[in-house]
């Protein structure tokens, strides 16, 4: 049995575990339950047909059959029980199982949509253990249900119950959250040269005494806090504090202020390249219709693949429409699953897939930005040794299920791309996706999918050209066959009704949708039309409409297309383009300020003061904005703004909670996921490292949520429990932007380690299909530089045919160029000059990115 939409979560509440000897309430009017000892038999308790009851030494047993799939193919359960709407209750029950199993305790409507009042989880052994939980009922029931769920086991068991008490009258114990130290600092640490503080907690109004110590107990530093009031979205009075002075290197700094110490953290410039490999290897895990191999992951995290046909599953590759939407089956293999059930959605993977090209397509125009972490061998994926960037091959894995989703040639709506695929009803948790036997459907057709799908492929077009060109020539075809079918097709919206088995995603506004699509098919093809696209968007130069408040996301992503015209080479007018890029910074000039005026430094202030749901990503997005704008600007506001949110998301909030899994000594271990599931089965892991919470949601849609933070500040309003899917999910659109920051912020580290010492200037001469290219190498360090290397990445199909000056080679878009014997010295402040003839077709850019013996180098002028 499925509980309509609530399913999803596996609700969890807290639950209290005491010996069972423990005495039973003694019955009095506002007991629910009726024959709650068995001392009248069976009635009027209930079970499925599949599990026959009796009362055995005054407990009712259930005999569970082996093979059950779902907690809810066997049920004991109590019609009838009536229950006031804003009315406290107390369930409590002892039980035990022949056969270790996780069961579900569920108050709920007994028909549908099986709404609940509450849903636990708990496991059940052979030792008996008194369970007592509490909720507050949100609506009035003249006949609701208890339903104990107890299948689920491969094994044959026996479940018995005793002394069932469900009774009114009483008011749940209020949820404190244990959040630690009042002293709230980045749990993983600060770069060496970037800003450093942190917010203490008290109800003191006066600056107070802090210290810096390093982990053998030595004062490095030292002040008196800063009073900054009331901070509006946790209603705590806070105090801040900076070290930004504190520039020596070192793990397990702490901060101790007025007796109170954080906890640990490290100062330096290499804190985060593991966690740009970890937020990355999130999409390998999380990948569809392949194995995913204990060799990459290790064993804990392997497992076979998802949705492939094998039994129980239903594969991916023949899958139908719903009933009535389609009379065509689609190949749709592939892809991630998007969240924590084995849903895969073309609007939440395109804005995913859209981040990890624009986190590799950065590295080709950015100084600053370094492509060899995220190169060929070097991700946790099996597409090793193919000459194509990892990140590439990450992206790759998307990108195919995204154009299987379109709709073929010759059917209704040809062109545009099916809104998502999921199981037909919602699956429990906890569920591998090989363990899945659900049926697949394809949801209908929407403009949005269609425009998701336009402008990644032809992001796709113009990446992989230089990697596989066959494939770029299937994206831009997919590309531009999907923007025609939107132009024709323009207000073909998600239905807000479809959420069974699946999120909804509905979108009732496309114009972003379309501002992307036509940025990204601009920058790809260079052709005028898709420019005048862009140009005659209602939302171009509108900023708050293309950087919303409260930042991008899967349903506001024209700052996406805003932001890649910005930073990538094109054939916008000098006006036009200084148009985009004055867009980027007015809205990271917002997003600085926001940052600036709160005392935990989180660069997110919604204009209604409600975090939202996903709110960590939100963060994250603006973050991206913030970290481009500095990349075009050099500005350090904008820098600083994005390493204080880095600090936020890693502890420095008002929960002290680290929201990034295996970062931080406090961080989020239970987000809601089917098969990373520990708190639900031991046997399972928690969520591998690197993955982001989705953090604090003050609209806390789910009963766990609503059972112990009502009243909630908005930035409290989280907790890191299975249950809790409004506040603690975690998705590929969450990570997809914690990857791109851990990307920026560890380069910025390597920046900060190894100064430019270098300036190139380099000159292209074109005609027809050829041209001719100059480059001149300057020392502008103070040692001599020998012998000289040069590295560069083409971002088109520029193939280098003569040379002169120096030893140029190229393989794919990579060149190296080496000195000579005869110049093979680089003195200071001395210069070297070399040259090349060469073909390119198509868009042609020069590379703005140099590395001198891996060194980034500067250039005369930032474009």
């Amino acid at each position: 049995m499925l509980l309509g939409a609530a399913a999803t979560a596996g609700l969890l509440a807290g639950s209290l575990v005491v010996p069972a000897s423990a005495a039973v309430p003694a019955d009095d009017a506002r007991e629910v339950i009726v024959n709650g000892d068995f001392s009248a038999g069976t009635a009027p308790w209930w079970a499925t047909a599949n599990s026959p009851v009796a009362v055995s030494d005054g407990r009712l047993c259930a005999d569970v059959p082996a093979g059950t799939a779902n907690a809810w193919d066997a049920i004991v359960g109590q019609n009838g029980l009536a229950l006031t709407a804003g009315e406290g209750y107390t369930l409590s029950y002892t039980a035990t199982s022949t056969v270790p199993v996780t069961i579900r305790a569920n108050v709920q409507m007994a028909t549908e949509p099986w709404s609940t009042e509450l849903s636990t989880t708990q496991p059940v052994g052979a030792t008996a253990e008194r369970v007592t939980e509490t909720f507050t009922a949100g609506a009035g029931h003249e006949a609701a249900q208890l339903a104990f769920q107890i299948g689920g086991s491969a094994e044959a068991l026996t479940f018995c119950v005793d002394d069932v008490s469900l009774r009114g009258g009483t008011a749940p114990p209020p949820y404190e959250p244990d959040t630690g130290s009042p002293v709230r600092v980045n749990q993983v640490g600060y770069l060496t040269h970037g800003p450093k503080g942190g917010t203490f907690v008290t109800d003191e109004t006066g600056p107070l005494p802090w210290t810096l110590d390093s982990a053998d107990g030595t004062r490095r530093a030292g002040g008196t806090t800063t009073p900054a009031g009331v901070d509006t979205a946790s209603r705590q009075n806070v105090h801040t504090f900076d070290f930004s002075a504190v520039t020596t290197p070192g793990d397990g700094y702490t901060v101790t202020v007025a007796g109170e110490k954080s906890e640990p953290f490290a100062i330096g410039d290499d804190l985060y390249a593991s966690l740009r490999t970890d937020a990355l290897a999130y999409f390998y895990h999380n990948r569809s219709g392949i194995e995913i191999d204990a060799d990459i992951v290790g064993e804990r995290y392997a497992r076979p693949a998802g949705h492939v046909g094998v039994s129980p599953n239903q594969g991916d590759n023949d899958v139908p429409c719903q009933p009535g939407v389609c009379d065509y089956r689609l190949d749709a293999a592939g892809g991630w699953y998007d969240a924590g059930d084995h849903g895969k959605y073309v609007v939440n993977g395109g804005i995913a897939v859209g981040q990890l090209m624009s986190t590799f397509e950065r590295t080709l125009y950015e100084e600053t930005a370094d492509a060899g972490p995220l190169g060929d061998g070097e991700l946790r994926l099996p597409e090793h040794g193919n000459a194509t960037p990892d990140i590439l091959d990450e992206a790759r894995w998307e990108l195919e299920f995204l154009m299987r989703m379109q709709v073929p040639a010759g059917k209704p709506l040809a062109g545009m791309a099916h809104h998502k695929l999921h199981d037909k009803e919602w699956t429990g948790l906890p569920t591998r996706p090989d363990r899945d036997p659900q049926p697949r459907e394809l949801h209908p057709p929407t403009t949005a999918a269609t425009l998701n799908l336009a402008a990644t492929a032809a992001q796709c077009a113009r990446l992989f050209q230089v990697y596989d060109a066959d494939f770029a020539a299937r994206c831009r075809s997919a590309a531009r066959a999907a923007w025609t079918a939107a132009k024709a097709h323009p207000d073909v919206l998600a239905d807000p009704e479809d959420g069974t088995g699946g999120g909804t995603y509905a979108d009732s506004d496309v114009r972003d949708e379309f501002y992307w699509a036509a940025a990204e098919l601009f920058l790809t093809t260079g052709e005028d039309a898709y420019r005048q696209e862009v140009l005659g968007s209602a939302l171009h130069g509108d900023t708050d409409a293309v950087f919303p408040r409260g930042g991008m996301s899967w349903g506001a992503v024209a700052g996406l297309g805003a932001l890649d015209l910005a930073t990538v080479p094109s054939r916008l007018s000098g006006d036009q383009l200084t148009t985009v890029r004055g867009m980027v910074t007015e809205a990271a000039d917002g997003y600085a300020a926001d940052s600036a005026g709160t005392a935990y430094g989180v660069p997110y202030a919604p204009g209604d003061g409600h975090y939202a749901w996903g709110s960590n990503s939100q963060v994250a997005n603006s973050m991206v904005v913030l970290g481009s704008a500095h990349d075009l600007t050099g500005r350090t506001v904008y820098r600083d703004a994005v390493l204080r949110g880095l600090d936020y998301l890693l502890g420095r909030n008002a929960l002290n909670q680290s929201y990034v899994t295996g970062y931080g000594e406090r961080d989020s271990q239970n987000q809601h996921h089917r098969f990373w599931s520990h708190q639900l089965d031991p046997a399972l892991p928690n969520p591998a490292p690197g993955s982001l919470a989705g953090g604090p949601n003050d609209g806390i849609q789910d009963p766990v949520a609503q059972a112990k933070l009502q009243g909630c500040a908005p930035s409290m309003c989280y907790i890191d429990d299975i249950g809790s899917w409004a506040t603690n999910e975690i998705t590929i659109n969450w990570n997809a932007p914690l990857a791109w920051v851990a990307s920026y912020v560890d380069d910025l580290g390597s920046g900060a380690a190894g100064k430019a010492q270098c300036e190139v200037t380099y000159t292209s001469q074109r005609w027809g299909g050829g041209f001719t290219t100059q480059v001149v190498v300057k020392n502008t360090g103070a040692s001599v530089i020998t012998p000289w290397k040069l590295d560069w990445t083409f971002a088109d199909q520029q193939r280098v045919t003569d040379q002169w000056g120096a030893d140029v080679r190229q393989s794919g878009p990579r060149i190296t160029a080496e000195a000579l014997s005869w110049n093979s010295k680089l003195a200071p402040g001395g210069t070297v000059q070399f040259g090349f003839n060469g073909r390119s077709a198509g868009l042609v850019n020069d590379p703005k990115v140099f590395r001198l013996n891996d060194r980034v180098c500067g250039m005369p002028a930032r474009r």
